[in-house]
């Protein structure tokens, strides 16, 4: 089932896709969501697939050499989030930014203390995350507050796909005439693994969502590029850059 959030003039409208177009339903989170009835064209305009409260970044998780450290998670705030289509805004004075190209898991229901064969009933699905960072920033702040928390810093979209099997999948990021890819499988740890870890750490809940690494899919950006971001099996997810004071983020 292919899942997200049609922008409407009342706001973001939860929908599933089917039959060419977009059927508005009740509850994102349901087992067996309901049609409201409405229906919106196959090119509404997207917005985030969920509004999270918590999104949490894999740290050591980039490569095979990754698996010899600690799991390690960084927080990025929630007001970081934006749909496709929105501005990844730049601040000249942070420095050099990254987009990263990551596979975003979104959490379906209340977690923690998760064992590996509770993992897949407590996942919604799967989206396209670029996890945009201030590369200069990092060695000034190794909590990473600086670099990863600029306005729209968290593209998500454009859609979550919930019987999506991630493994092997290819990640693409192109932006500027620079172009990296890779494939879930170069991250250190699954899945799986990441959502044991994570839940014995804190309670994760409906929307919240887990940016599983960059498997050497980051692209420098600058204002005036498109950041793209193409997963197999999700499409793509493509984002303005900007530079502060230009562009505004579209409605949630």
């Amino acid at each position: 089932m292919r899942l997200t959030r049609v922008r409407t003039d009342l706001g973001a409208v939860p929908a599933e896709w089917s039959d060419g177009e977009w059927h508005a339903i009740d509850d994102l989170f349901a087992d067996a969501p309901r049609r409201t009835g409405e229906r919106f064209a196959a090119d509404a305009p997207l917005a985030a697939p969920v509004e999270p409260r918590i999104v949490l970044g894999m740290a050591h998780n980039s490569g095979a050499l990754d698996a010899e450290l600690p799991p390690q998670a960084f927080a990025k705030s929630a007001r970081t989030v934006v749909g496709p289509g929105d501005p990844i805004v730049l601040d000249p004075a942070v420095g050099a930014v990254v987009a990263e190209g990551e596979l975003a898991v979104v959490v379906r229901r209340r977690a923690r203390h998760l064992r590996a064969e509770d993992v897949a009933a407590h996942v919604l699905g799967f989206t396209i995350g670029n996890d945009v960072t201030a590369v200069d920033q990092i060695a000034r702040d190794s909590l990473l507050t600086q670099a990863k928390n600029g306005d729209g810093f968290t593209p998500l979209g454009p859609w979550i796909e919930t019987g999506l099997e991630p493994a092997g999948l290819g990640i693409r990021a192109e932006a500027g005439g620079g172009v990296a890819t890779g494939s879930v499988d170069g991250l250190a740890r699954g899945v799986v693994e990441l959502l044991v870890y994570l839940t014995g750490v804190l309670e994760l809940g409906p929307g919240d969502v887990v940016l599983t690494g960059c498997p050497g899919t980051a692209v420098p950006i600058g204002a005036g590029d498109t950041a793209r971001i193409r997963i197999d099996g999700l499409g793509e997810l493509t984002n303005p850059v900007v530079a502060a004071g230009g562009l505004q983020r579209g409605s949630a």
